[in-house]
């Protein structure tokens, strides 16, 4: 993986916790919306880390197989990843 590892770690690791404070939420039989507030925190939280790999995965991969003159595969890679977003 190309991305900042400390930034991707970082990121995950406060989604993990807020999934461990969403369960405790749960566990206590908390307002619905405000666990639903959390859990659309925690969606964020993963977007961007996801952006962040997804970036690097561009500005390194895609650019040197383009500058190979081979660029076919990860052309196709993200045009599959493109349809699995929009579902």
């Amino acid at each position: 993986m190309k991305a900042d590892h400390t930034q991707v770690t970082r990121l995950l690791k406060t989604a993990r916790g807020q999934i461990d404070g969403i369960l405790k939420m749960i566990d206590e039989d908390r307002y619905c919306l405000d666990v639903s507030h959390q859990l659309m925190a925690t969606q964020s939280i993963l977007k961007k880390a996801n952006r962040m790999v997804l970036k690097a995965h561009m500005d390194c991969c895609v650019r040197e197989a383009v500058e190979s003159g081979k660029p076919e595969e990860k052309l196709e890679e993200l045009a599959v990843l493109l349809d699995q977003l929009a579902d």
